[in-house]
């Protein structure tokens, strides 16, 4: 899985578990709903969900930020390919004297 897709997951996970709507998460979080649902919903346009995004909800939650992180949705996650993500590649380094 993805990582974008597990913290996908994951924010609904914490979100069902509280019967909170993700109106009411963005609420309690201080984030705009519209902000919220562009990394949750089946549309999510969002690609890297910040961590200063996961830290506010964690804070509307009430959870400390690593127990966003304690699920099995987490345990087998796959990187994406650089150029999925349009980034510039950093050239792998020679040996000293090569230039």
């Amino acid at each position: 899985m993805l990582l974008q897709e597990a913290i996908k997951q994951r924010i609904l996970e914490l979100a069902n578990e509280r019967k909170w709507s993700i109106n009411k998460l963005a609420e309690r979080s201080g984030i705009a709903p519209s902000a919220l649902k562009r990394t949750v919903k089946p549309y999510a346009t969002t690609k890297n969900t910040s961590t200063e995004l996961i830290a506010r909800l964690c804070y509307g939650m009430g959870i400390p930020f690593k127990e966003f992180w304690n699920s099995p949705l987490f345990d087998s996650i796959e990187a994406r390919l650089q150029q999925e993500d349009n980034l510039c590649s950093v050239p792998p380094r020679r040996g000293k004297g090569h230039r």
